[in-house]
């Protein structure tokens, strides 16, 4: 089985590598990635010398690279991660996301529809349903709930999520799609809200927590997320959509402040700040249906979690270092450079 990830060396692409090489051994594991500044090379360093492993740098734009790629390599299923996924970045330069994130995804489904992939899968956020009220715990998204976005990013991942639904509908293209709730654990780029606040937090600098911080968003462990995706591909139902959430709904400011009392810190660091422009106040998933189709549940409580996150950002400053200094952007020329 040959599969082609895209976005392979970022945050949840590479856990996804990572699995599927452990889980999946006979299979043969192609990692297309821009390197954009969330695609980090040295992520995948314990990978690299693996037979079963490609690393190979292009732009899921670039439609002559994909279909070389496609040309050599003949996958039967590709992942698709690849996006622009930081809505932050998105209010401030739409254009990227739109291009990267839809006409990116065409391009892959062109290349798929062309080599006869059997399986296309398109890993999408919660975030394309917009957002819940605060006083309703009782309402979650399902895969039924009417797209209503946000912001830029969400937007683009809502047009990628219904273009990817008509190319299965209009050229029978063997579709599923995935809407995940928001991930945490190892290799999370130090932009992101949990990461942040444990780097930030180990230096004793503020804590910029947006608006009241009473922001609720359902988390989910990355590794229960990859094991979803597992499952899809190789038995969800062809033209789905999967709903995949943690059941672990928790407010920013809470977990702001749990990262602060397992490392020992003041609540003094916590600084509020302008609240995020178009900022969604809760979600939350219902993943009855992947539970039900196929037997997945969520195995990771968020307590157990966050302390695994925590311990593995401070095992790991040799990952996280060179990200904030910038200096992991020149690892690829250091790996590729002259050979």
């Amino acid at each position: 089985m040959n599969i082609i990830v895209t976005g392979g060396a970022g945050f949840i692409g590479s856990n996804f590598v990572f699995h599927m090489l452990k889980a999946h051994p006979d299979y043969r594991i192609i990692c297309l990635d821009k390197l954009t500044y969330a695609g980090n090379l040295s992520t995948l360093e314990p990978v690299m010398d693996n037979p079963n492993f490609r690393f190979v740098k292009a732009d899921i734009c670039d439609k002559e690279a994909v279909d070389k790629l496609f040309a050599e390599e003949k996958p039967d299923i590709v992942v698709n991660f690849a996006a622009e996924s930081h809505v932050d970045r998105s209010i401030e330069n739409p254009q990227i996301f739109l291009e990267t994130n839809i006409i990116g995804t065409s391009v892959l489904m062109d290349a798929s529809r062309k080599y006869g992939v059997k399986r296309y899968h398109q890993v999408s956020t919660d975030e394309v349903y917009g957002d819940l009220p605060l006083d309703r715990p009782d309402l979650f998204f399902t895969e039924n709930t009417p797209i209503h976005t946000s912001s830029p990013y969400s937007s683009s991942k809502a047009g990628a999520d219904l273009l990817v639904l008509a190319y299965h509908r209009t050229y029978g293209l063997p579709v599923t799609l995935s809407r995940c709730s928001n991930n945490y654990g190892p290799y999370h780029f130090p932009e992101k809200l949990i990461p942040l606040m444990i780097i930030r937090a180990l230096h004793d600098e503020s804590l910029p927590v947006y608006g009241d911080g009473l922001n609720v968003r359902d988390w989910l462990y990355v590794e229960d997320h990859c094991k979803a995706i597992d499952l899809i591909i190789h038995n969800g139902k062809v033209g789905e959509v999967y709903n995949v959430g943690g059941h672990n709904e928790m407010a920013n400011i809470d977990i702001v402040k749990l990262i602060l009392k397992e490392l020992g810190k003041s609540e003094d660091l916590i600084t509020y700040v302008t609240d995020r422009a178009g900022h969604d106040r809760r979600y939350a998933i219902d993943p009855t249906k992947i539970h039900n189709d196929l037997g997945w549940l969520p195995e990771t409580k968020f307590a157990d979690g966050i302390v695994k996150t925590i311990k593995w950002y401070l095992d790991n400053e040799s990952w996280w270092q060179p990200i904030i200094s910038g200096e992991y952007q020149n690892y690829y020329e250091k790996m590729y450079g002259d050979k």
